[in-house]
């Protein structure tokens, strides 16, 4: 169709409908390039909690655990200056698997106050944890290191 009347001499002129589809595909296109980027910024993410977190377990398995755990729970309550009366014996937690490892350590201060350290490895999220309960009040809880397990590896 062929507007005469408007100038510019036999200029097709658009049927009132195009300005419509113009906006419905600049919306898309939005749309889409914002899914596009939200899903490239997660997938990134991922890439990076999987590969490149830093985070890995200190102790592998449970034999590791328990004797790391005896060692480094020992080192950390004399640094707290908590006297036992002999070293941590350890032993293992009831339903602890290969991929949530859980030992329990436990003792007798110089005053007679019973000492429990409990440390826990987690192999699908790399993560471990310690607490430590002296006459069943916590002195550390929840930390992700004890002792000299504490400095930064090199």
């Amino acid at each position: 169709m062929i507007d005469k009347n408007r100038g510019g001499g036999g200029v097709p002129r658009r049927p009132s409908g195009d300005a419509t589809a113009v906006k419905i595909t600049r919306m898309k296109a939005l749309v889409m390039g914002t899914v596009a980027v939200t899903v490239t910024v997660v997938a990134a993410g991922v890439v990076y909690l999987t590969f490149f977190n830093g985070k890995e377990l200190r102790y592998k398995t449970q034999n590791a655990l328990r004797a790391g755990t005896a060692r480094s729970g020992g080192t950390e309550l004399a640094r707290r200056g908590v006297a036992l009366t002999s070293g941590l014996t350890c032993a293992d937690e009831p339903g602890w698997t290969k991929r949530k490892m859980r030992v329990t350590c436990t003792s007798t201060t110089a005053d007679h106050r019973p000492v429990q350290v409990i440390g826990a490895g987690e192999d699908e999220t790399q993560a471990q944890y310690y607490t430590i309960l002296v006459g069943g009040r916590p002195i550390v809880q929840n930390a992700d290191c004890l002792g000299t397990d504490c400095r930064k590896k090199h």
